[in-house]
């Protein structure tokens, strides 16, 4: 049992008046950990504290090297600490133990490094060459500037549920290295991996009100992106929950950064390897049983090789091991809650009444009693206008649609309000690259490649802004421009 008194507030834990929330393992229905749930006053005292924090303390005045070392030394209380944190991801979100090593915890401590490494190399102001500009009455002024990135000031972070660990790091990392300081708010189904950072950030020597967790509803929720004291908000969920947040911070112009959801398509050429790509395609929908904002649940393929790849496809899904993410032969888990397992059940027959067919899967997996799981689901007879073709499902559902030439496999994969993420399939890369550069969305794969120095965010109703890279840093800074007269 993991369980917290208090929430992390101003560097240390404050007891909260509310209530208490029970955090349920979604592969066993067992209770797991419990939290405080946050309020009115939880939120007032955590962006007291972090304006403070910025107006008063010392955090945004260090030297960018100076953050890092502080940031270095989180990093090593993490990395010991991975094996405690892989259990947790697996109790508390429901993934396997591969995922939870690889994915949850290792693309989250290789972005994490590259943030500080990148960091190091920057040099806060800039300079600009001498320049001759007119000045009264016409002579030439000598004169010069430098721009200097400085941090926004107050961030809110509110977090999904999906891959808590890595989201929860992507918004504080690059916020504090840049010298913001900033408030947390998780996901109620997943509050625990946030929690467990408070008291490694007090070890790290981040200061009191620099980093600040709590948990809380809607009303928190409101307070984090309403309140003038607040300077920026960054929130990864729903695209719903997204305008939301945007209307919530509209009137204090707040800068919002926004990671929302994705339909993304996955194009496969007719002269691909179908065996290779096809159970690509379909490893892909079940990847934290499909709770995933950038998986390629549209799967667009030439109809000349339709059949077979709906074969493998089909097979591959089969033989899936579905079940408690801690034995460790268990591929896919269940999904978050009773909540999104009818939303997904629901989605999935409301398709299926409007003609699709299931290929295999669409429904829960008859030898699992506890736990709220879905079995993998590919379907046929879809129209890339149908619902389930143009909503997000949040399952491990996946739909074949076909095409004929590659102008229309661009029409189809652009024919959604979301822009998130892609992939293209091809022998010929360069026939590949071109199709990639087609697509309205903010990344594409291309023959599989990745690399978690490059940036992610989406066009579209899938977001604003971008997280990791070097890019995913300069959203935290504002830039100012002084110039001077030689």
């Amino acid at each position: 049992m993991h369980q917290y008194k208090g929430l992390y507030i101003n560097g240390d834990w404050s007891v909260a008046q509310g209530a208490v929330a029970e955090v349920v393992n979604p592969a066993t229905e067992e209770i797991i950990g419990t939290v405080p749930i946050g309020g009115a006053r939880e939120a007032e005292s955590a962006i007291a504290a972090a304006r403070a924090a910025f107006d008063s303390g010392p955090w945004p005045h260090l030297t960018p090297q100076e953050r890092c070392d502080v940031l270095d030394r989180f990093y090593a209380l993490l990395a010991a600490r991975q094996d405690e944190l892989e259990e947790l991801i697996v109790a508390e979100c429901g993934a396997t133990k591969a995922l939870a090593r690889i994915a949850h915890i290792g693309i989250a401590m290789d972005h994490f490094r590259f943030a500080v490494d990148e960091a190091r190399r920057r040099e806060a102001i800039t300079p600009v060459a001498p320049l001759v500009s007119a000045g009264p009455g016409g002579r030439g002024v000598l004169g010069s500037a430098v721009t200097i990135r400085e941090p926004v000031g107050v961030v809110s972070a509110i977090t999904a549920f999906n891959y808590p660990f890595l989201i929860n790091l992507a918004k504080i990392v690059p916020a504090l290295l840049m010298g913001n300081t900033l408030v947390l708010k998780p996901s109620p189904y997943t509050p625990l991996q946030a929690l467990v950072l408070g008291d490694l950030a007090t070890e790290a020597g981040i200061p009191p009100g620099v980093l600040n967790i709590i948990t809380g509803g809607t009303e928190v929720g409101r307070a984090m992106t309403s309140d003038p004291r607040v300077d920026m908000v960054t929130f990864t969920g729903s695209e719903s929950v997204g305008a939301t947040v945007m209307a919530q911070a509209a009137p204090t112009i707040k800068r919002v950064h926004l990671e929302l959801g994705g339909k993304s398509a996955l194009i496969a050429c007719e002269d691909v390897d179908i065996e290779q790509v096809a159970t690509q395609a379909a490893t892909g929908l079940v990847v934290q049983a499909g709770q995933g904002c950038g998986l390629c649940s549209r799967l667009l393929v030439h109809r000349s090789i339709m059949p077979s790849f709906i074969e493998v496809a089909k097979a591959v899904l089969e033989s899936v091991v579905v079940g408690d993410p801690a034995d460790p032969a268990t591929q896919m888990g269940p999904l978050i809650g009773n909540e999104q397992r009818t939303r997904v059940t629901d989605m999935v027959d409301a398709a299926v009444r409007d003609g699709a067919t299931v290929v295999t899967g669409g429904g829960r997996p008859p030898h699992l009693a506890k736990g709220f799981f879905y079995s993998p689901t590919l379907l046929t007879d879809v129209d890339n206008r149908d619902a389930i073709a143009q909503d997000e499902i949040f399952g491990p559902v996946g739909m074949v649609i076909g095409f004929d030439t590659d102008d229309e496999a661009v029409a189809l994969a652009n024919e959604s309000r979301y822009g998130l993420s892609g992939a293209v399939w091809s022998a010929d890369s360069g026939r590949a690259f071109a199709l990639a550069q087609r697509l309205r969305t903010g990344a594409v794969r291309v023959n599989g490649g990745s690399a978690v120095e490059v940036p992610w965010g989406g066009y579209k109703r899938s977001g604003i802004g971008r997280e990791y890279g070097a890019e995913g840093l300069d959203e935290y800074t504002e830039i100012k421009s002084i110039t001077y007269r030689s």
